[in-house]
């Protein structure tokens, strides 16, 4: 009787359903918290350089994320296709993550360093010059952007307060890192970089 005056009172069903989501998110959130894998980064992990973060920012901006994922999970599959599996470790530095399971395109966790800066130039451009059956839409605008520096150096700082170990000289040389860079340029450096911390990890 009990579970039929809950199931018929609107009010005691939110309140059990709070309270069981609660429990649920503390059981499986707060473990994570205290486990060294999730919260050390992989050796020899940095956070990205300027140019790098910023072509983060505009892949997050154009929507890449919404179609590539950035996570390959434990399954012989994935890891046949895609290369080793994703580790927390490798992400520490990443604000927002990245992962997700959502892939209307390939898994980009391991592209660094597969393809050349031309081709990725050329996907950019026109992604049907070089994956005919391609879906992706085109970003030739990239090539004309320029890129803020002093904007980069405000995103760097905010992150160095989230214990992101920039230093001064990082942050110093952002404007000579930008110097004369595009937003093409940004995001393919950012891609070249993409799974290459966990083979100088490891």
């Amino acid at each position: 009787m009990k579970h039929e005056a809950i199931e018929t009172n609107v009010g005691l069903m939110m309140i059990g359903i709070v309270i069981a989501l609660s429990f649920g998110t503390l059981v499986e959130l707060v473990p994570l918290m205290f486990i060294k894998e999730t919260n050390e980064p992989i050796a020899g992990l940095k956070p990205l350089p300027a140019l790098e973060l910023e072509g983060r920012d505009i892949y997050i901006r154009e929507g890449c994320n919404t179609c590539h994922s950035q996570m390959i999970r434990p399954l012989r599959a994935e890891t046949e296709r895609y290369g080793h599996y994703s580790v927390a470790g490798e992400f520490v530095y990443d604000h927002p993550f990245l992962w997700g399971s959502k892939r209307t395109g390939p898994d980009l966790a391991r592209v660094g360093g597969l393809y050349s800066d031309e081709w990725h130039l050329l996907h950019l451009r026109d992604p049907r010059i070089v994956v005919p059956e391609s879906n992706m839409p085109a970003y030739p605008w990239l090539e004309k952007n320029g890129l803020d520096a002093r904007a980069v150096e405000k995103r760097m700082l905010a992150l160095r307060a989230l214990g992101h170990p920039y230093s001064d000289e990082d942050i110093a040389g952002v404007s000579a890192a930008l110097e004369g860079k595009t937003e093409m340029d940004a995001v393919i450096t950012y891609l070249q970089g993409l799974g290459t911390n966990l083979a100088r990890g490891r």
